[in-house]
């Protein structure tokens, strides 16, 4: 693939950073008006049906049997553990403490990248890592260096926290096998169509509480629907050809957009020290940008 056609594909594939800056406000204010199964079924309705259009559906006779069973499944167990993260999650402040634990993804898919797909770094990657990590640490410890406060704070809501880093995971390791097996078929459409249905399925058993639909929860429906559809599509086609380099630090600036957002939308009070905690997460971004680049540049 030459340099042109690299360079489009990592632009469309920057699109998604934006749209997911939204999403976690999105999310939690459908949780809240639909419940967590009525909701998220309705969001990815939206999504799958804006998907259908953007990219239809792949060619599965090309697709690894790897990326159609492992891939699959590690995509959609990293939708529903994000959903849940956030539906559990104490109100609005907390929700942005999740989400944060969230973004530790982009983070995780440069280690999968070194890992798994032969990614070369110099060795500044790591303090560029630890920073990050660090930036999680002191947003959840509350600005203190001594840990009992970040173990105090995780204990007011392990479940969601927990739920947060099972979906970072899995979200990096989903970006890993796309990189490795999607043999450029974007399975985007297939894996929302499955959200649609476990969500579905959730909500005909009752699990998710009694809707209480307000305008403002139908139209983060629709918002986050097209953001998610639109969001996984790019992301899935920047990953199978762009630079998975430029596209993993780049997602590292989504928790500023989406803390500004939340400010916004669901009226999340972030004080000082959870700002502090966004800007090491960002320098520790281009800490891993400048270790990666330096390798691309003394080739």
């Amino acid at each position: 693939m030459n340099a042109k056609s690299v360079g489009g594909a990592t632009l469309i594939g920057l699109i998604a950073p934006f749209m997911w800056g939204a999403s976690v406000s999105l999310v939690r204010t459908i949780a809240e008006n639909f419940g967590i199964a009525q909701g998220q079924c309705l969001l990815y309705i939206v999504a799958a049906v804006a998907l259908f259009f953007l990219i239809g559906i792949p060619k599965f006779e090309r697709i690894p049997w790897q990326y159609k069973t492992i891939g699959l499944a590690t995509a959609n167990l990293s939708s529903i553990t994000f959903c849940l993260s956030l539906y559990f999650s104490d109100g609005g402040t907390q929700t942005m403490e999740v989400g944060m634990v969230n973004y530790l993804w982009p983070t995780l898919t440069i280690v999968f990248a070194i890992l798994f797909n032969g990614q070369k770094a110099r060795w500044w990657i790591a303090p560029g890592v630890i920073l990050s990590f660090c930036g999680i640490y002191w947003i959840l410890g509350n600005g203190q260096v001594a840990i009992g406060s970040f173990i105090d704070h995780i204990g007011q809501n392990p479940v969601s926290y927990f739920l947060a880093l099972m979906a970072a995971l899995t979200w990096a390791g989903f970006s890993s096998m796309t990189r490795a097996w999607s043999k450029g078929e974007n399975m985007s459409t297939v894996i929302f169509f499955f959200d649609v249905m476990i969500f579905g399925s959730f909500w005909a058993m009752g699990i998710g509480g009694s809707p209480t639909v307000t305008w403002m929860g139908v139209l983060s429906v629709i918002l986050g629907g097209l953001a998610m559809g639109v969001a996984y599509a790019s992301w899935t086609h920047g990953m199978s050809y762009g630079n998975i380099t430029i596209l993993a630090i780049a997602s590292y600036f989504t928790p500023v957009l989406s803390c500004l957002f939340a400010s916004v939308w669901i009226g999340a009070q972030l004080t000082v020290s959870f700002w502090q905690g966004v800007a090491m997460v960002v320098a520790g971004s281009l800490i891993c940008w400048h270790a990666t680049r330096s390798v691309s540049s003394h080739k």
